[in-house]
């Protein structure tokens, strides 16, 4: 199949829905990779990588860094339901990207305390260390910081919690670059020490504070 380039990323999705629709993918296995998809279709790897982010974002496919991208829900009843999910548009509004996080992350953190191991706690330590290693360095000062929270998402043991807070930090990543350059590096590096130190003690209160606490900050910041 070759496409003309023309909304190159809408029929690239539309090359994945029908893969998927007629069982070529089953779920659990992995698709093609952007080389090939984009050797055989004869797209950029851009589009084709813009593609398969927009089927991440409403859940159909999930990447494994360093193996691929699997297929994880082939029933999809409403294709065009989509269209309700969260964009960059939604995202445009910075106070009510926090309000949203400020509602969900407090108790994100909770569940990881209750539900993480010491693995949880090693991951955040490695990346509050490179927030510290790249003080001044604003792009993998706000990298690091998001994946100190992805990591709290996903050790909720919350699929629906996880999913959701990580397409918005994929749509707020310039806001959190802005932020950054509004409250400083300090802010950041005090408020996920707090953090991390709930963690350690296995206090999953003191852990829900520091996140209300750190989202609320900011909130009053902006």
């Amino acid at each position: 199949m070759r496409i003309k380039k023309v909304n190159v990323t809408e029929q690239v999705v539309e090359y994945l829905k029908e893969n998927i629709e007629a069982g070529n993918w089953k779920v659990g296995e992995k698709i093609p990779s952007e080389n090939q998809m984009t050797y055989t279709l004869g797209v950029s790897r851009s589009s084709v990588r813009a593609a398969l982010q927009y089927m991440i974002g409403i859940g159909v496919l999930e990447s494994v860094h360093g193996k691929g991208t699997y297929l994880i829900n082939s029933q999809v009843e409403n294709w065009e339901e989509a269209d309700n999910k969260i964009t960059s548009e939604d995202c445009k509004d910075i106070e009510k990207v926090l309000e949203f996080r400020r509602i969900l992350e407090p108790d994100a953190c909770r569940l990881a305390v209750e539900r993480g191991d010491s693995q949880v706690v090693s991951e955040l330590e490695k990346y509050l260390k490179q927030m510290k290693k790249y003080e001044g360095e604003r792009d993998a000062f706000v990298n690091a910081d998001l994946k100190f929270h992805e990591v709290i998402c996903k050790a909720s043991g919350n699929q629906l919690l996880e999913k959701s807070l990580h397409k918005v930090f994929l749509e707020t990543r310039k806001n959190h670059n802005q932020m950054n350059a509004l409250f400083g590096f300090q802010s950041g590096i005090d408020c996920h020490t707090e953090i991390l130190e709930a963690f350690k003690e296995k206090n999953s209160q003191k852990a829900y504070r520091a996140m209300w606490n750190h989202m609320n900050q900011a909130m009053k910041k902006i």
